[in-house]
Parts: C-alpha cells; sequence; structure tokens
C-alpha cells in the first residue's frame, strides 16, 4: 500500500471491489503510464459485495438464471438476455485467461472451478416452460452441451440432494450445463489488486475514505478524501473517476452533483443464506441449482442449492431468505438509509 497520496491522478477508482480491480486492469493493459489511484475505506480489498461469501459465485452465466428467460405470450422463451449476459461473461473469462497466460495470475484455480449450472422445475406448466427453453437455447452455440431431463434417476444422479423426500408422483425437469464455474470473487479481486499493486503508477489507499466530489473548472474532478488513521484531509484532482463503492454510490454521486446522481433511491433489502460445511453432506452435490420463483417475485427470491469452493474448502449455500437492514454496506451505518433521502434529489 502507498505511503503518500499523489496530488494529481488521471483516474481515481472509489472502492476496492471487483469492479475497480476489473476496471483498473483493464486501463492498465490498455494504458500502462496511466497514473491510477485506488481509496477504500476498510483495511483490504474485496470486503463488502465482493466478498467470497457475500454471493453466489454463479458469475452470471445466464447457464441456469431463468429470470433471464421470460416466457413469451406465444409459449416460445425470449433467450435474448440469458444470450447477452453470456456473451459478457464470457469476455470476462476471456480477460481472466489473458491474465493467467501473461503471468499476471498464477492459477486459476485459485478463483475459479468447475461446477455444472441446473435449473430445477416441477408442475406441469414448469416443466413445459423448461422444455420449450431447453429447445431453444440448446440451438445457439453458447448452449449447445445443455443437457435436459425429465428422468428421476438422472436427476437424483447429477443433484441428489435435491430429490431426497419427493414426492415420486410430482412431474419435474431439468436442465444442466457441465461447463458452469463457481468463481470466488473475492479472491479473484485479492488477485487483481495484487498485480495492480505492482505495477507502476498506481497507487493503492486502504483506510482512506472519499468523503466529497466536484467537477472543477478543467472539466475533471476534485475529490477529498479522510485517511481514517490520521484522520488528516487531502485535496486530489482526477480526470476521471470510477464510483465503484457498493452501497456508498449513492451518497457520492449525490454529492458529485451530476444529472445521473438525482432520481436515485437505496433500499437496502438481501438475501440471507443457510450455510453447509460439512463434508459428508456437501461432497454429495456438486452443482449450483437454481429453481424457478413465482410469478411476479422478485429475481431475488429464487431458491438456490449452491456449491461454493473457498479456499479449497466445499460448502453449500441454501437460500436466499429476505433479509432487511438500514445499512447499506456490511461495514456501514445503521444510518445509511436515512441520511440517503434527501428531497432536492427527487
Amino acid at each position: 500500500m502507498n505511503k503518500t497520496i499523489s496530488e494529481h491522478v488521471d483516474v481515481a477508482l472509489i472502492g476496492a471491489g471487483i469492479m475497480s480491480a476489473t476496471l483498473g486492469t483493464l486501463l492498465k493493459e490498455l494504458e500502462p503510464n496511466l497514473k491510477v489511484a485506488m481509496f477504500e475505506r476498510l483495511n483490504d480489498c474485496g470486503q463488502e459485495s465482493s466478498n467470497s461469501w457475500n454471493n453466489a459465485g454463479t458469475g452470471h452465466a445466464a447457464n441456469c438464471e431463468l429470470n433471464y428467460t421470460p416466457p413469451n405470450p406465444d409459449g416460445t422463451v425470449n433467450i435474448s438476455k440469458a444470450l447477452e449476459v453470456n456473451t459478457e461473461f464470457d469476455l470476462s473469462r476471456q480477460l481472466w485467461s489473458y491474465l493467467v497466460t501473461k503471468g499476471k495470475i498464477a492459477d486459476p484455480r485459485d478463483f475459479i472451478h468447475a461446477c455444472p449450472h441446473m435449473s430445477f422445475v416441477w408442475g406441469a406448466d414448469n416443466v413445459k416452460f423448461l422444455h420449450q427453453r431447453y429447445r431453444q437455447m440448446s440451438a445457439n452455440h453458447c448452449y449447445e452441451n445443455m443437457q435436459y431431463s425429465e428422468d428421476k434417476q438422472q436427476i437424483e444422479d447429477w443433484a441428489p440432494l435435491i430429490m431426497e423426500g419427493r414426492d415420486p408422483n410430482q412431474q419435474l425437469a431439468v436442465t444442466r450445463v457441465a461447463t458452469g464455474t463457481d468463481v470466488d470473487y473475492g479472491a479473484l479481486t485479492h488477485l487483481l489488486v495484487k498485480q495492480l499493486s505492482q505495477q507502476d503508477n498506481f497507487e493503492l489507499h486502504y483506510k482512506h475514505d472519499v468523503i466529497d466530489i466536484k467537477r472543477n473548472e478543467t472539466g475533471g474532478w476534485n475529490i477529498e478524501v479522510k485517511d481514517l488513521t490520521t484522520h488528516d484531509k487531502y485535496l486530489i484532482t482526477a480526470k476521471y473517476v470510477f464510483v465503484g463503492a457498493g452501497g456508498r454510490a449513492i451518497d457520492l454521486l449525490q454529492k458529485s452533483g451530476i444529472p445521473e446522481g438525482k432520481g436515485y433511491g437505496g433500499f437496502p433489502v438481501s438475501g440471507i443464506w443457510l450455510r453447509c460445511d460439512e463434508d459428508k453432506i456437501s461432497s454429495r452435490h456438486h452443482a449450483k441449482v437454481y429453481g424457478k420463483a413465482d410469478v411476479g417475485s422478485p429475481p431475488m427470491s429464487v431458491p438456490h442449492l449452491d456449491t461454493r469452493i473457498i479456499a479449497g474448502k466445499r460448502s453449500l449455500l441454501f437460500g436466499p431468505y429476505a433479509g432487511f437492514s438500514s445499512k447499506f454496506l456490511k461495514h456501514g451505518s445503521y444510518l445509511d438509509l436515512f441520511e440517503s433521502i434527501r428531497p432536492q434529489q427527487y
């Protein structure tokens, strides 16, 4: 971590999560001479949404997430969003492969593992929907290896835990993409920040909070930063700013004065998970299984049974259950929600 703060940088990255780490990596690969500074309130990177246990790790490859493929009135399925998301995830994998080839990530097994992705439904209408979805998606090269089955023994072979205790007469169906992955975004964030920190013209400042941001007369940005250890304040200028601050983004957008900062609000609902670390149970399940939410339900209500591999240890996540806190960040304040309500913004 850098001891001194430059007064002028080309790009300021606010927050040390996966988004800032990825953008910083892309910028430094395209233009190594760019002067980039990253500021993080906490004492390490990847501690909020990017934390290994704060996301399901599917990578959102759109293999199993049924909310990306809504049904059409004529009985077909709209797969356009799934194709878009899948292509974007493939671009991410290309970037990671490039970094491995260049030696900037030593071992991809430090953050990514093979893990089949499955969609699981029950009931005649849902089975009909999933079969139509399979027919359309498997016809595209992105999903040509997708498998479909209504055979209960086959489903049990693929994911035994979801079949235990089920009514043998219940109509079921699954799709399976064997080439799915489990991504540890916390570990990936650390790997990206580590290789950035080894490059020239890159500064990393932990325990530094960006408390204000304003456009200056040159078209760039004045950024006020507070050292949370010494309580000293610094003013730096940047040509460009990326706000990857998670729940703090609303506050900073409001302070920036840009038109896009108006009209946004936050309501911090969350997903709470049951976690199983027992080897005798987790060893019996190797897949990310997504169910189908009821019509009109938010995507967050989709039931999951997910294999997670963190630091070489396999665990299971089941959920999500709805949670609520007035904090916008896990390390935030209970006043976050109330302080974000500013009548002049709406």
